[in-house]
C-alpha cells in the first residue's frame, strides 16, 4: 500500500474488478478486502477523483491523501451505499452508518426539527440534511473534501436525460439486453461468491434479474391477507424459469415487533412500510445465502410509476413519486411548525436545472436524485447490512442508466405499458405474461394491521404518549387516528410515519 494514500473507509462492491485489476496491475489472486483497497488506491493514484468514472458497482469511499493533506469522501453515482459526515472539534468523521457518527463521544446529538418537518412531507429523510443537526448526508454523485479546516462538497455526476431518436424500440431493447448480460456475466464470473440467491416479487424487474442471473433460488414475502400477497405470482415465475423458490410469510405480530429494530439500524426514521418487511425477508434468506440480488433502479431509470406518466398541472413542481402529507396537514400536526420551510425546498434547485427538458425526464431526474437514494437505497442498504446480507443491485449499475437516459419517453410508455422497452428486453428471458404483467407494488398490509386492536396497542401508546406531546398537536393526532379507524384507510401512511418517528426518537434520545 502507498504511504501517500490511505483508504479510511470502503463499503460496497466493485462489479468490474477483474477489468480494473488488469488495467491497474492488481493481482486477481488477492483476498477481496486487500484487492478492493488496492484497486481504489491505484485508481486514485492514476485518475484521482475521476476514478469514479471507471468503477462500476456500488460504493462509499473515504480516502486520505497524505501529500495533499486532504480527506475525500465519495458516494456512488445513484447512491446505492450510504455516506454521512460531520466535523466534531477538529476531527472529520464519516461513515455509511449514521449511528456510528451520532454515537461518537465527540458529537453532541441534537434533533434537527427542520428534517422532521421535511420528513412529514415526504415520509423519508430527503436531501443532504439528516435528523441530527450538524450531521450531513453526502448526496449521490457527490464527494466531500476535508482540508483540516473546512468541508467542501462538489457534484461529480448527475442524472441527465438526452433522448436519442435514431434507434427503434427494438434496437434499444437489444442494447438493454446486451448490457444486462454484461453486468450479470461479471457477477456470474465472480467465483468469490459461488452461491447467490435473489429476492423476487411479482414484478418484471426482479423476475428478469432472477431469470438472467446465476441466482439459484428465489425468495419472496407473503401475507395471509387477500390483495397483498404476491407470492403466488413469484412462485409461478420461478417455476417458469426452472429455479427454486422460497416464501417467508410475515405475520402482523412479527412485523410490529420488528419495527424498533429496523428504525434503530436504519439510523433515521423511514415511513416506508416495506422496510420492515424487507428486513424480515433478509433475515429469512440469511439462513441460506450471504449474497442476494435485488432489482432496484429500473422504475426510476425507465419510468415505472403511474406518477411518471400522469401529466402535472401547469406550474406544479414534481415532489417525487412519494409524498404523504401536504404543508397544511404538516402545519396542523406540528407544534413547532416553521412556515419558512417549504416542501419544495430540497427539490427546487434540481427542478429548475431541468427546465426545457420533457416532463418525464424531469420527473425521473427528481426521483433518482431524491426518492431512490433517500428511501429505496436507505431501506435496502441498511436493512440488508444489519442482517448480514451483502445485497447486490445489478440493475442500478451506471451502465444501464447510461442507456436509459437516451431512450425517448415514447418507448418507456408504449402500448399502455410503463417501462415498455425494458419489458421488451426482459421478454428474452421471461414468458410474455410475466414480462408485460401490470406493475406489482411491494405492498404491505399495514393499512389493515394498524386498525386491528389485536396489534395496535403499542401504536396508540406512542401516538398519544409523552414523546408525541413534545412534537405534535394532540387534538390533530387524535382526529387523524379517529378518521383512520373510521374507515379512511388511505391515512395509514401518515399514522405510520408519525409512529416510526416516535419509535426512533425514543431509541436515540
Amino acid at each position: 500500500m502507498s504511504s501517500k494514500v490511505q483508504i479510511r473507509y470502503f463499503s460496497g462492491y466493485i462489479r468490474n474488478w477483474k477489468s480494473l485489476c488488469r488495467e491497474l496491475s492488481v493481482s486477481e489472486s488477492l483476498g477481496r478486502k486487500e484487492r478492493e483497497n488496492e484497486i481504489i488506491e491505484k485508481a486514485y493514484i492514476k485518475w484521482e477523483l475521476s476514478m469514479m468514472e471507471h468503477i462500476c458497482g456500488m460504493f462509499a469511499i473515504a480516502i486520505h491523501d497524505d501529500e495533499k493533506k486532504k480527506v475525500f469522501c465519495i458516494r456512488d453515482q445513484v447512491g446505492q451505499k450510504q455516506m454521512f459526515y460531520t466535523v466534531a472539534g477538529n476531527e472529520f468523521l464519516c461513515s455509511g452508518d449514521i449511528n456510528e457518527i451520532a454515537e461518537n463521544k465527540s458529537v453532541e446529538k441534537r434533533l434537527n426539527l427542520k428534517m422532521l418537518q421535511q420528513y412529514l412531507f415526504y415520509g423519508y429523510p430527503i436531501g443532504e440534511e439528516t435528523f441530527y443537526e450538524g450531521i450531513y448526508k453526502l448526496l449521490p454523485g457527490h464527494y466531500a473534501e476535508w482540508d483540516g479546516k473546512n468541508v467542501t462538497v462538489r457534484c461529480y455526476w448527475k442524472p441527465v436525460f438526452e433522448p436519442d431518436r435514431t434507434r427503434s424500440a427494438d434496437e434499444w431493447a437489444e442494447q438493454i439486453k446486451n448490457t444486462v448480460n454484461t453486468i450479470l456475466d461479471e457477477e456470474r464470473n465472480d467465483k468469490e461468491f459461488p452461491y447467490k440467491e435473489s429476492f423476487l416479487s411479482g414484478g418484471v424487474d426482479s423476475s428478469y434479474l432472477f431469470a438472467a442471473s446465476d441466482a439459484s433460488c428465489a425468495n419472496t414475502i407473503g401475507y395471509e391477507v387477500p390483495g397483498f400477497d404476491e407470492s403466488e405470482l413469484a412462485r409461478n415465475t420461478a417455476k417458469a424459469v426452472g429455479k427454486d423458490f422460497r416464501v417467508k410469510v410475515i405475520t402482523p405480530k412479527e412485523y410490529f415487533e420488528r419495527i424498533p429494530t429496523v428504525m434503530d439500524k436504519m439510523g433515521q426514521p423511514l415511513g416506508d412500510a416495506s422496510a420492515v418487511a424487507f428486513s424480515l425477508g433478509c433475515s429469512a434468506v440469511k439462513e441460506y445465502a450471504d449474497v442476494v440480488y435485488s432489482g432496484e433502479g429500473i422504475d426510476e431509470f425507465f419510468g415505472g410509476y403511474n406518477a411518471h406518466k400522469n401529466p402535472l398541472k401547469e406550474d406544479w413542481v414534481y415532489l417525487t413519486c412519494s409524498h404523504i402529507m401536504s404543508e397544511d396537514v404538516v402545519k396542523s400536526l406540528m407544534l413547532d411548525y416553521d412556515s419558512s420551510i417549504k416542501a419544495v425546498d430540497p427539490i427546487m434547485p434540481v427542478w429548475k436545472a431541468t427546465e426545457g427538458q420533457d416532463e418525464l425526464s424531469r420527473k425521473l431526474t427528481i426521483d433518482i436524485s431524491f426518492w431512490l437514494e433517500g428511501d429505496i437505497y436507505l431501506n435496502t442498504d441498511r436493512t440488508s447490512t444489519a442482517c448480514g446480507i451483502e445485497l447486490h443491485t445489478p440493475f442500478s449499475d451506471i451502465r444501464l442508466f447510461d442507456i436509459a437516459r437516451k431512450i425517448p419517453g415514447e418507448y418507456k410508455f408504449m402500448l399502455e405499458q410503463n417501462k415498455y422497452v425494458f419489458r421488451k428486453a426482459a421478454s428474452s428471458k421471461l414468458p410474455d405474461e410475466v414480462a408485460f404483467r401490470k406493475k406489482v407494488g411491494f405492498a404491505v398490509p399495514i393499512r389493515k394491521w394498524l386498525a386491528d386492536e389485536h396489534f395496535n396497542a403499542p401504536v396508540i401508546n406512542k401516538l398519544f404518549g409523552d414523546t408525541s406531546k413534545k412534537f405534535f398537536v394532540q387534538e390533530a393526532v387524535k382526529e387523524l387516528w379517529e378518521r383512520y379507524i373510521s374507515g379512511e384507510d388511505f391515512l395509514w401512511s401518515r399514522i405510520y410515519a408519525l409512529y416510526v418517528f416516535i419509535v426512533w426518537y425514543d431509541l436515540k434520545f
